[in-house]
């Protein structure tokens, strides 16, 4: 398995009475798998997606990303973890202002070197995300859409085993949006495994396997 989750919780005290955002949720994704969790506001699917990336501590329950548990990672180990093998897309878009396209993309090859080009594999990924023309642009000139293919980008950027989108279709047309689902399940293919969390039926409906999360809880 590329990610497992057994038993993850995230309990709140709200004025002394117990909270739970996430409670008792497992869950595995092999390689190459597409998964998608559905469910209303506040269900607590950006909870467990952070918890799923190493961003936010369980109160109880393990994770572990290519069969490194985050528990057993020093604060390094984790951060280098999510940087080399973890792709994660946010809602909105979190491309930096000051840096053009293609620095924004090569971003992360910046903090964790690794073979090869990584002008080279940019573009590359700017190509597959329709935006190579955009390279040398700043964020303040592109659109919405522009703006959230620039961030998958920048999360292929590392050939991540594992990417994780929150609600990746949220502010796009319906044209840009069936683009971006073609792009994730074309990722899949190749061995990445992608879980997304998303409002849309039919972005949903290109996943292999759908979970629903209600109240904290994740059931199949």
């Amino acid at each position: 398995m590329i990610l497992e989750a057994r038993g993850i919780s995230k309990e709140y005290d709200r004025g002394g009475v117990p909270f739970f955002a996430a409670e008792d949720v497992s869950l595995s994704i092999g390689e190459g798998e597409f998964a998608c969790v559905v469910g209303r506001s506040g269900s607590g699917k950006s909870t467990l997606l952070n918890i799923l990336a190493g961003l936010l501590a369980p109160t109880s329950g393990t994770v572990s990303l290519e069969g490194r548990e985050y528990d057993d990672l020093s604060d390094d180990e984790l951060s280098e973890l999510r940087n080399t093998r973890l792709g994660y897309i946010m809602q909105g878009h979190s491309v930096l202002p000051n840096f053009t396209v293609l620095q924004n993309v090569i971003l992360p090859h910046v903090f964790f070197k690794r073979g090869g080009d990584p002008a080279d594999r940019a573009l590359s990924l700017l190509e597959r995300t329709g935006i190579r023309p955009l390279a040398d642009r700043y964020p303040s000139s592109l659109s919405g859409g522009e703006l959230r293919r620039v961030s998958i980008a920048r999360a292929l950027i590392m050939s991540p085993g594992l990417l994780i989108a929150d609600e990746p279709t949220g502010d796009l047309d319906e044209e840009t949006a069936s683009e971006i689902m073609k792009l994730f399940s074309a990722v899949a293919r190749k061995g990445t495994a992608v879980l997304m969390v998303t409002h849309d039926p039919d972005a949903a409906s290109c996943a292999d396997r759908l979970y629903t999360m209600k109240a904290g809880k994740l059931s199949a």
